[in-house]
């Protein structure tokens, strides 16, 4: 019997040491929904993610390769720590005003066994939407600076699954996403949106991109369900200089039972860290216009000539449509030197015909900020060299905003945009427009990855594939499923500066291209396509005398609060947000080529409240190929507890304004 209890006695202890060693190399997420282990297995270092005990991420392997060794085998676990962290904290501006950053974390510190033993981290972090990762490279006596000609980390996908995607090479990721199973895809770049045969739907990523490259990934030639990763290189090959930034971008991946909950997503905001502008009372969301389709459409220049559109009388006159219909600003692109020879752009002296001083003197009188524009074509030493005298000049000239582009293929003529050259050089333009106190619209960029929590006058980017492709694309313009892709692929990176509500779809300039969709629609995209500035993008002379035009003049750009009451990617999206100056909430619905009704569960409105439902939807007979105008403007009481259903035409959409009765 003594020999007996001696050995239930030291099985019991194995046992608790198996447990606890089982639960020392593994994480859940606060729900305890989502399980991550961690081990090393023949020196390589590996991770694998569970949903309810069903792998997500199957065995996925982690490290590098260095330009001096190979940090991805003769690896070793030297020890884990767990903690927990639990805030809400408010965003300066938002889908939403409060964010709830809860997480359960897990860091794994990792050692070579043999010869130099250089040391890292992995720093996991699980949340109930899904989770994140990076390395961490403590300093250490044989590792300095250093570079690194690959990153190996994998994911290791549980199926084939269906995705959306647009090759990583696209320019400026203006492209149409493409939908294919994970097993076709080429390189793409991220967010990769996925849905699985299970009906779960993935979004990867990566989060606070910081002196590094930007991600992107692609199947395994002989396990096409594994995707590795291929960091964006430097001209000359290698991918990133590591210097006085030890860390990676952390690789997100959001795990989500509907499309609708991906786009609530706040894991990679939470990833990023907090705000670094101490006063943030000059950083104001608002609705803006601009001189730029004209130019599109022929009817203006960029440069100066007999058309130019950026003149001092031209931009008074958009100043005071501007002023008339509650715009916050006037983008004026066009009126400084540089652009007949595309080349040396001067950010601080202006073409003869437009007066910055008589203009900002003008804007103040009438309410209206000039949004200042600084086109670069893609040369960043000229920039650079002018940046700091560039926002200053704007500065003094009470200009707040400004719109940047990099029009051009590569940057210098010889870096991509996603690299780490051009990831330093977005960074150096944010943090010095934020010592002039500037907002940043940033065209041709970097994917986002949720900079704006740390700098938030990073307002908006482009980045998309947007309106001015209805413009000037030779395949005709933006197809009918676009926007209802848009918002579960690109859209989940950060805001995007798409610029809809064109009225006017008649191409002087390319007959054969046009917008592809009903007016409606157009109104709907103000509150789907989310931007902190957004802009109408036409010609003021189109909106003149159209009644509908009163959705764009009263919808606000900064919310307390989302819901997705229905979505199907690349079908249709109902997105339903409260202002936070209010308690009304604006809605806007779209379809794809198909008509559908739209189903709106009203469930969100304030209990026992009577709202009025003031409806911007499509009119009779309205089709986006035969007859995309008309639009019919009704009113409706509603409560909580009732459910609006309205027809969508092809290509349709629906914009409603709900407001509590007093």
């Amino acid at each position: 019997m003594k020999n007996l209890f001696n050995f239930l006695f030291l099985s019991l202890i194995l046992w608790v040491a198996g447990c606890r060693q089982a639960e020392s190399d593994q994480v859940q997420s606060p729900d305890k929904q989502l399980t991550l282990q961690v081990g090393a297995t023949e020196g390589r270092l590996y991770y694998q993610v569970l949903r309810n005990g069903q792998p997500v991420i199957r065995p996925s392997y982690l490290g590098f390769v260095l330009s001096d060794s190979d940090l991805s085998e003769d690896l070793e676990i030297s020890g884990i720590r767990h903690s927990s962290f639990s805030e809400s904290w408010d965003q300066v501006w938002g889908e939403d005003l409060t964010v709830d950053n809860t997480y359960n974390e897990m860091r794994v510190e990792v050692c070579q066994k043999e010869g130099l033993q250089r040391r890292f981290d992995v720093v996991f972090r699980l949340f109930n939407d899904g989770f994140g990762f990076r390395y961490e490279f403590p300093g250490q006596e044989h590792l300095g600076d250093f570079v690194i000609l690959d990153e190996l980390t994998e994911f290791h996908l549980a199926g084939d699954h269906r995705s959306w995607s647009i090759p990583y090479d696209t320019e400026f990721y203006e492209g149409l996403y493409r939908q294919m199973p994970v097993s076709s895809l080429d390189t793409v770049c991220t967010p990769l949106t996925m849905q699985t045969a299970d009906g779960l739907y993935l979004t990867l990523h990566e989060a606070n991109l910081t002196d590094y490259a930007a991600l992107n990934v692609h199947p395994d030639a002989a396990e096409p369900t594994r995707l590795r990763t291929y960091l964006t290189p430097w001209s000359t090959g290698e991918k990133v200089v590591v210097t006085t930034t030890r860390v990676t971008p952390w690789r997100t991946l959001i795990v989500a039972e509907n499309p609708g909950d991906l786009l609530l997503s706040r894991l990679m905001l939470n990833l990023n860290e907090p705000c670094r502008i101490e006063d943030t009372s000059w950083i104001q969301p608002g609705r803006y216009i601009g001189i730029w389709w004209g130019m599109h459409m022929k009817d203006y220049t960029w440069e100066m000539g007999p058309k130019h559109g950026a003149t001092t009388a031209n931009t008074k006159r958009y100043m005071d449509f501007a002023a008339r219909h509650g715009f916050s600003g006037v983008l004026v692109e066009g009126w400084n030197l540089g652009w007949e020879t595309w080349k040396d752009f001067s950010f601080t002296q202006s073409y003869p015909d437009f007066d910055i001083a008589e203009v900002t003197r003008y804007g103040e009188e009438v309410g209206v900020k000039l949004i200042g524009h600084h086109e670069t074509g893609g040369g960043i030493s000229n920039y650079e060299s002018q940046m700091e005298e560039a926002f200053a000049y704007y500065h003094q000239h009470g200009v707040n905003a400004v719109k940047t582009g990099y029009v051009g293929g590569i940057l210098e003529g010889r870096e991509r945009h996603s690299s780490q050259f051009g990831v330093r050089h977005y960074r150096k333009v944010i943090e010095a427009a934020a010592r002039y106190q500037i907002m940043i619209d940033n065209h041709e960029p970097v994917m986002p990855t949720g900079l704006q929590r740390t700098w938030p006058n990073l307002m908006t980017q482009e980045g998309v594939r947007g309106q001015e492709w209805d413009a000037w694309s030779r395949d005709g313009g933006n197809p009918p499923e676009h926007t209802t892709i848009i918002p579960f692929t690109r859209g989940l990176a950060g805001p995007m500066d798409f610029t809809p509500v064109t009225f006017n779809f008649t191409n002087k300039a390319l007959p054969d291209t046009r917008v592809q969709t009903t007016i409606a629609k157009q109104l709907a995209l103000f509150v789907i396509l989310y931007s902190p500035l957004q802009m109408a993008s036409d010609m003021i002379e189109n909106y003149e005398g159209r009644p509908e035009f009163e959705f764009i003049t009263v919808c606000p750009v900064n919310w307390e609060k989302t819901v997705v009451p229905e979505a199907a990617i690349g079908e249709y999206v109902t997105i339903a947000r409260k202002d936070r100056e209010s308690d009304n909430w604006f809605v806007g619905s779209i379809t794809n080529s198909d008509p559908r009704e739209m189903n709106l569960d009203l469930s969100f409105l304030d209990k026992g409240r009577k709202y009025k439902a003031r409806i911007f939807r499509d009119g009779e007979g309205a089709d986006w190929k035969t007859n995309p105008y008309p639009v019919t403007i009704e009113e409706r009481e509603v409560t909580s507890e009732d459910t609006l259903t309205i027809p969508q035409a092809s290509s349709g959409g629906t914009a409603i304004i709900l407001t509590m009765y007093d």
